[in-house]
């Protein structure tokens, strides 16, 4: 069986029950992700040309799936910079504490459905750049904000 490093983001490919009268796709916490879900909420209706995130966690865990349309996410370490597309509702993106995140590019009539380790808490939000590179460079050793 294969071990999984969970301390970095990866594509998961979901369950996809196929059925003539549509398919269907589920999460279960252990089963997929490396956390129980305490919470679940979705985005829609982005505007062209905005974004979404601008953040990092310091303990939450995430899972992102676009079950409707397409979008970017763009990951940041404190190193380097990397941009996952999700356009299928059967491809989860896992994303650990400690990566800063923005959305976008998103299509008409996405949908952005997201399952978090937390329930919220806005002392779990890193919103600032700078306190950001600071964390990064304490865990990573350094951070090229």
């Amino acid at each position: 069986m294969e071990t999984v490093n969970w301390s970095e983001p990866r594509i998961i490919q979901l369950p996809k029950i196929y059925d003539p009268r549509g398919n269907l796709t589920f999460v279960q916490d252990a089963d997929q992700i490396p956390f129980e879900i305490a919470r679940v909420y979705w985005t829609y209706d982005v505007p062209a040309g905005e974004f979404r995130g601008g953040h990092s966690h310091r303990e939450a865990e995430e899972l992102v799936v676009a079950t409707g349309g397409s979008f970017n996410v763009n990951l940041y370490d404190g190193v380097e910079w990397v941009t996952y597309t999700l356009n299928r509702p059967y491809v989860g993106l896992y994303i650990p504490s400690g990566y800063w995140r923005t959305l976008d590019n998103f299509a008409s009539g996405s949908v952005c459905l997201v399952m978090t380790s937390t329930l919220y808490s806005e002392e779990d939000y890193v919103r600032d750049f700078d306190e950001f590179c600071s964390l990064s460079a304490e865990r990573r050793g350094r951070c090229n904000g």
